[in-house]
């Protein structure tokens, strides 16, 4: 059997393409990452969690022989008690979980997707009203970091562009008294590495956790392991409510420290999620990088695309045709017998080679006039070839805005 009917019967029978394979792959990936997280926890916490199991045991037995009352009765009491502590009520003095203040925090927890769990609402007419303010309210919540993310990469496109024209101005080939063009037309070429965002993002959530944790640490009483567990649990949203801030009575500076809590969190949180959004593109770039070495013959036409894109400025039978997403226009009809011979691997005329250079000339004039006005690389939203365009929520707004996720690199 041919090997071209080898890999079509491969395609029909599997029907897989690129970002099927991708997504499978993630798939696999992720199954065989809590595989190991499970068993690293698993190997970590199960010694400590049976120590402290056989030791509440020992406490349970002994108090109930020393105070003469029976295990059904003792365990019945303790049932109230952890149903107390699910409504609020703690033996140590706490803050008021639904006045004002706290229920502003809960919403705080509901619509950044934190949910510490440490207040829940008890009514019906609570918790039908959460089911829909919550639906908006994460939603817009989300969108707000999206739009935080994007506002970053924008910041470093604009640096990046102001420190290219500060050089060109002082090698002198750029003059000092040409104006600036506005950011909507003059940031379109500029896109900062993701390593670059990345970084930045890694640093300033580092930083905002430091300062949080010693914060914590004076207020709160914990020690600084502790507090900086905190901060990742709250930053990223995973919030499992085992530590939560601003819960005592009174606080010594309680309206600065609310304050600077709510300023640390909602910083902390734009922060992790926009370094997690980043993050997924360089796990992104692995996938393909797996795709490419696997060399899997049924991911579609992948290898056929990427061979042909990895040479899209060489002059090729045919090519002014599969370049028909640029606006340059050749002299001269191309008939079917014309493609016809093409396809077939017959030598082109010198017509269809002039043409074709007449085609990558004005590509290169383009190139050239837009590197000369301050756009080092072209934006080409039609093409897939890289594995990031199209997409949605955080990817859509770093699709063409990363020096990665851009088409033309």
């Amino acid at each position: 059997m041919m090997p071209s009917q080898r890999l079509q019967g491969c395609r029909s029978l599997v029907h897989i393409n690129e970002d099927n394979g991708r997504f499978l792959l993630l798939a696999v990936l992720i199954a065989l990452y809590l595989v190991c997280g499970a068993a690293v926890f698993s190997a970590i916490e199960r010694p400590k969690e049976l120590q402290n199991q056989g030791r509440w045991n020992r406490t349970l037995y002994n108090f109930s022989d020393t105070f003469n009352i029976s295990l059904e009765d003792l365990r019945s009491f303790l049932r109230d008690y952890e149903a107390a502590i699910a409504a609020g009520v703690k033996a140590d003095s706490v803050r008021p979980r639904w006045d004002f203040p706290g229920a502003f925090y809960f919403v705080g927890t509901v619509v950044s997707t934190i949910g510490f769990g440490m207040t829940t609402p008890a009514t019906v007419a609570g918790k039908v009203f959460l089911i829909f303010y919550g639906l908006l309210g994460c939603a817009g919540t989300i969108l707000f970091f999206n739009l935080f993310l994007e506002r970053i990469i924008t910041l470093l496109a604009v640096i990046m562009k102001a420190c290219h024209e500060r050089q060109l101005r002082r090698n002198g080939i750029l003059p000092p008294t040409i104006r600036r063009e506005s950011h909507g037309d003059s940031l379109a070429g500029w896109k900062p590495s993701v390593y670059y965002v990345m970084m930045i993002l890694g640093i300033s959530a580092i930083i905002l956790s430091c300062c949080a944790s010693a914060m914590y640490t004076l207020v709160e009483g914990w020690n600084y392991m502790d507090s900086l567990y905190y901060c990742f649990v709250t930053f990223s949203t995973i919030g499992f409510g085992d530590l939560v801030s601003s819960q005592n009575a009174a606080y010594e500076n309680q309206g600065l420290y609310r304050f600077g809590n709510f300023i640390f969190i909602l910083l902390g949180v734009c922060c992790i999620y926009s370094l997690f959004n980043v993050i997924s593109i360089v796990i992104k770039q692995v996938l393909n990088w797996m795709i490419k070495k696997l060399d899997c013959r049924c991911c579609g036409n992948y290898h056929k695309n990427s061979t042909f894109l990895s040479r899209r400025n060489a002059i090729t039978p045919g090519s002014r045709l599969r370049r028909n997403h640029f606006s340059v226009e050749t002299d001269g009809p191309y008939d079917s017998d014309t493609e016809g011979r093409r396809l077939s691997g017959e030598m082109i005329s010198m017509k269809d080679l002039t043409a074709s250079n007449k085609v990558s000339l004005a590509i290169m004039q383009k190139q050239l006039s837009e590197t000369a006005n301050g756009f080092p690389r072209t934006v080409c939203s039609s093409s897939r070839h890289n594995g990031f365009s199209g997409g949605v929520g955080a990817l859509a707004i770093m699709n063409n805005r990363l020096a990665e996720t851009s088409d033309s690199r």
